[in-house]
């Protein structure tokens, strides 16, 4: 089947007339006759009776006008898409985050990009760091922003945006809430909320564990959400990067003497062929002067 004959098809169900059906497609009457009997012969029997004054329906040609309708409009659809597409009129971001890094990272910069297109279409992916890569190779995801992937594929290209240390959460109702500057000895009493989603738990759990810290009593933690709300109610206290998003709820102290911090990088694919939005993110993003953006994430 062929959109022309659909085409044609659909010119005669709307004027119930070969010869002005064929002036509207124009095309001889000849031509369009012969394409819609080859419509026909492909769909094993007649579309219309070829009456005078004018062409009827026959009861294929009813059950298939909505059918081929609906498959027209699709095709035009596709073709417009692409044409948009094409000339910059739309655009698509398809990128991967792990659980650990806050989306607040990319808004100004999807501000600013969606000013360049008409329609501009967003998928967000989360998982944890094996998942980032997975998404990365399988083509789901055209750029990708972990702290740390580890993956060892040839093709994984990666560029460091900015590196960022760990500050102590607590409830402003929390007693550590009042002050500013906590010594790491200090949370050996406190209960810890882990983050197990976050690519570096491990070496932070690690660093407090010298510290005196009972990090295998902790709270297991699954989610940012879950983590916010057992902050709020006073139910254990966390270690969280400089930019993780906090509500004004929460309170943030520097603790003296831990060793801990991490490198949020970005990844794309070598040699695969990037849209125009991905590859403005990109120079955004390795353009961006991030130190500003953490300091104003410390001071909120």
């Amino acid at each position: 089947m062929e959109m022309h004959q659909v085409r044609y098809f659909l010119a005669v169900t709307r004027t119930l007339n070969f010869t002005r059906a064929a002036d509207e497609c124009n095309v001889t009457q000849p031509s369009l006759t012969r394409a819609i009997k080859q419509l026909e012969a492909e769909l094993g029997g007649d579309l219309f009776r070829r009456e005078r004054p004018a062409a009827q329906l026959t009861e294929l040609g009813l059950r298939m006008h909505p059918l081929l309708q609906q498959c027209y409009d699709a095709a035009s659809g596709a073709r417009m898409l692409a044409a948009s597409f094409k000339g910059g009129e739309v655009g698509a971001l398809r990128i991967a985050l792990t659980h650990s890094i806050d989306l607040s990272l990319l808004i100004p910069h999807l501000d600013q990009i969606k000013r360049q297109f008409n329609r501009l279409e967003f998928r967000f992916l989360r998982g944890d760091a094996r998942e980032v890569g997975e998404y990365l190779k399988k083509g789901e995801a055209e750029l990708g922003i972990a702290a740390e992937i580890g993956d060892d594929w040839d093709r994984l290209d990666t560029w460091p945006l900015f590196t960022e240390n760990f500050q102590l959460v607590v409830s402003k109702r929390h007693p550590l809430a009042s002050r500013e500057m906590i010594d790491v000895g200090d949370l050996r009493a406190e209960q810890l909320l882990s983050r197990k989603y976050c690519e570096h738990s491990t070496r932070v759990n690690s660093a407090l564990r010298e510290h005196g810290l009972d990090v295998e009593r902790s709270h297991e933690i699954s989610s940012e959400r879950d983590l916010i709300e057992l902050l709020e109610a006073d139910i254990g206290i966390a270690v969280v990067p400089d930019t993780a998003a906090i509500p004004p709820t929460l309170k943030r102290a520097a603790v003296e003497g831990l060793d801990a911090r991490r490198t949020v990088h970005l990844y794309g694919v070598a040699g695969r062929e990037r849209t125009a939005v991905a590859s403005a993110v990109m120079r955004m993003l390795r353009g961006a002067d991030w130190q500003q953006f953490i300091d104003k994430s410390v001071g909120a």
